[in-house]
């Protein structure tokens, strides 16, 4: 099993990127759970956006409107589109996926077997 996260970078505040993370060796099976999480230095996993295999999908209150999350079943693959990014969005961002994963769990970190490797986003004021 293996995660591969990219597409973190370098911003200014307002500027935007997009995360993509593909996973391999999983079969998803018409259920389970994709998420991205970030972590800042000295903290705990903090959760951001999740999304089912139906598509719908859940955020955390301080990216709502700003930040969208995708997939593509076909290719296991979850997209995070980051838009109007501000400093304090600066950390190294996880993806995470559980094929069993219900709904009440999309939140919760500890709930997720497989983790990418992360990428770090940097947003400069």
């Amino acid at each position: 099993v293996q995660l591969q996260a990219s597409g973190g970078g370098l911003v200014q505040t307002g500027g935007s990127l997009r995360l993509s993370c593909t996973a391999s060796g999983l079969t998803f099976s018409r259920g389970g759970n994709m998420a991205w999480f970030r972590q800042s230095s000295g903290k705990e996993h903090e959760f951001v956006a999740g999304i089912r295999y139906s598509g719908s999908t859940i955020y955390a209150d301080s990216v709502k409107g700003r930040f969208t999350i995708s997939r593509e079943n076909a290719k296991n693959t979850v997209f995070l589109q980051m838009i109007n990014l501000q400093p304090e969005d600066s950390a190294v961002y996880y993806c995470a996926a559980n094929p069993r994963g219900i709904l009440s769990t999309v939140r919760l970190a500890d709930q997720y077997p497989n983790w990418g490797q992360g990428t770090q986003v940097t947003v400069s004021s």
